[in-house]
């Protein structure tokens, strides 16, 4: 799935797009200001970026110029600003395309499939990485991201939540999630699959957007994405 990073201070404006985007079966972050825009841009990965000029704490400009220092991600300029000046200096300064408020909501969504095409496989997010909702799983630094913040886990607990995560939509029954994370010849009781989720969902629970980890009564849980 693809992943696009909102960056826009119009938080209805925002949540639109967002829901937009997820209907055409995109994986969507949202930061309202240019500080927390540009650390998440360059800590995480992402095939696109929708960045709106007028922001506060770090202009919009600003923002794509330090971008462009480390990373080619694409960026799509978002603005009411509608001059010629504002428009070469934010292509200038690394955007690859502009779009003035107020918009059609299918012209970007065709400029956004565009730029897909373009760049194509050379924007594509690593595959040692799980993405969802907010959360990241860095596989090869054996890391849990929630809002570009670490999550300190237990090895058992970051065991238990990749399963999950890689297996996402798919209930799981105790039963497989203790041979998984424990071994097969363990000789542990299959409550300890419900003691180790209370203890994921708490660590989570002060960040996730939505509830991440459900329970399927009697039979196990399950990632929803």
């Amino acid at each position: 799935m693809k992943r696009i990073l909102i960056v826009e201070d119009e938080q209805n404006l925002a949540r639109f797009i967002e829901l937009e985007l997820k209907h055409e079966d995109y994986d969507v972050d949202i930061e309202y200001d240019g500080e927390n825009g540009l650390n998440r841009a360059l800590d995480e990965d992402y095939n696109l970026i929708l960045l709106d000029l007028m922001l506060p704490k770090t202009n919009g400009l600003e923002v794509c110029r330090r971008i462009r220092r480390t990373k080619e991600t694409p960026i799509i300029i978002i603005t009411a600003k509608d001059d010629t000046y504002d428009k070469v200096v934010g292509l200038d300064y690394g955007a690859d395309d502009y779009i003035v408020k107020p918009f059609d909501i299918e012209e970007l969504l065709a400029r956004i499939r565009a730029i897909m095409r373009r760049h194509g496989e050379n924007i594509s997010v690593p595959t040692n990485q799980i993405a969802i909702d907010n959360l990241i799983i860095d596989k090869d630094a054996f890391e849990v991201r929630i809002d570009n913040q670490n999550l300190d886990l237990t090895k058992t607990e970051y065991d238990l939540l990749l399963l999950l995560a890689e297996n996402k939509n798919h209930v799981l029954q105790r039963e497989q999630i203790l041979s998984h994370v424990w071994g097969f010849d363990t000789e542990v009781e299959t409550n300890v699959v419900d003691v180790y989720i209370r203890y994921l969902r708490n660590k989570l629970r002060p960040f996730e957007k939505n509830k991440l980890i459900e329970t399927v009564r009697g039979v196990g849980y399950v990632v929803r994405a």
